[in-house]
């Protein structure tokens, strides 16, 4: 039962939300993701559009990995007072 420990996720590297209201024909999702990038630093990588199509990117640099997750959970609580949720809730 215990076998498999796993470590609860405090300060998440990746945010996925959805934005779906059919009486406003909107599907929206909004992707964000902490990454390394080649120079030791560390990327915040988003995306965001309509679901089903190829949406836009956006790139920004970060001095460490803490500022880049202060960034990802500035952005994902904003994002939820617009009304994007994690897939999983309704």
């Amino acid at each position: 039962m215990f076998d498999e420990l796993k470590q609860l996720e405090v300060f998440p590297t990746a945010v996925d939300l959805k934005r779906i209201d059919p009486s406003l024909n909107m599907r929206r999702f909004y992707r964000m993701s902490v990454q390394p990038d080649l120079f030791g630093g560390v990327s915040l990588v988003r995306e965001w559009g309509r679901i089903g199509s190829r949406g836009h990117m956006l790139v920004e640099q970060h001095e460490d990995e803490g500022k880049a997750v202060n960034a990802l959970m500035r952005l994902s609580a904003t994002k939820n007072r617009r009304g994007y949720k994690l897939p999983t809730e309704r």
